[in-house]
């Protein structure tokens, strides 16, 4: 075998992907964007299609809100295209993003007790969102970082 060859080969492919990588975008644009796209994503499809979202209200929590699930949902997508254009679009990111981050946490602590209680119920759920919560708050520190951007 010609390993000489295949090292070459090697070489020569990492340093294709070193120069995208180069030219890529910094990582915590990438990370900001994506959070954004992602809240605002979930926001469009809250207001068209409320009634699966609220198949995650489960029926031990649904007396405790003041408005019905659906209606519940719907005010979540409104408040989540605002939020995640304004994270995709760099404006009150700070703001924005803690949102973000509080209400993905909450949303967190709140699967874990119904994944305990319900038997595993939204487990798929809970784990995507641990995630996306991390997220969230590495978005966060990053804008409190750096200079303020509110124009």
């Amino acid at each position: 075998m010609d390993f000489d060859g295949l090292s070459a080969r090697t070489a020569s492919v990492a340093a294709r992907v070193a120069s995208v990588a180069a030219r890529a975008p910094e990582p915590a644009t990438i990370a900001r964007v994506g959070l954004g796209a992602m809240v605002f994503a979930a926001g469009v499809h809250k207001l068209l299609d409320p009634l699966s979202w609220s198949a995650y209200v489960v029926p031990w929590l649904a007396p405790f809100l003041v408005v019905s699930p659906v209606t519940f949902m719907l005010a979540n997508g409104v408040l989540e295209v605002g939020f995640g254009a304004a994270i995709v679009a760099d404006r009150y990111t700070a703001l924005a993003s803690a949102v973000a981050a509080v209400s993905l946490s909450a949303t967190c602590l709140y699967l874990a007790v119904v994944f305990v209680v319900e038997g595993g119920l939204f487990g798929d759920v809970l784990a995507r969102d641990i995630g996306l919560a991390g997220l969230a708050w590495a978005v966060l520190v990053e804008s409190l970082r750096r200079p303020t951007r509110t124009s």
